[in-house]
């Protein structure tokens, strides 16, 4: 099944007539794909308010929103292959699962792309003190067109 194939299957819709905003959510260098920081509608701190499976979620929802925006950048799914990821997680001083937290969009990157495939990526999963209006998780994505 086809990465656009997988994406629909799962749920994911695609509305390419998003309105720009403030800054561009995809920036399209050659064939390489740089997203802007996408965040999670889910707010709170990771080992204060929200557990690492809202984390996850969290995450899942960062990956969904990324998505939606590479689509309406290219068209499509199909051809793309998932890089780099970049995980902010708003975590309390003692907290330490961020890693954790980050597998909510890699594994819907694994699921999309494959995890053998185009899904198979680097990653970075790291804690900030806080993140803008107080989110959850915000992520970084890069993508190669092949």
């Amino acid at each position: 099944m086809s990465a656009e194939s997988q994406a629909k299957a799962l749920g994911i819709k695609f509305t390419d007539d998003v309105e720009k905003g403030y800054l561009k959510m995809v920036a399209r260098v050659g064939d390489t794909l740089i997203t802007s920081g996408h965040v999670s509608d889910i707010k709170g701190k990771l080992g204060q308010d929200l557990t690492v499976d809202q984390g996850y979620a969290a995450a899942r929802e960062c990956g969904v929103s990324i998505l939606q925006s590479v689509h309406q950048e290219v068209g499509s799914l199909d051809g793309l292959k998932v890089v780099k990821l970049l995980g902010m997680v708003n975590s309390s001083l003692d907290f330490t699962d961020q890693h954790l937290v980050i597998n909510g969009i890699s594994d819907l990157f694994h699921e999309v792309f494959g995890k053998d495939g185009d899904g198979f990526h680097a990653r970075s999963a790291v804690g900030f003190a806080q993140l803008p209006t107080g989110v959850a998780v915000e992520v970084e994505a890069i993508f190669e067109i092949a």
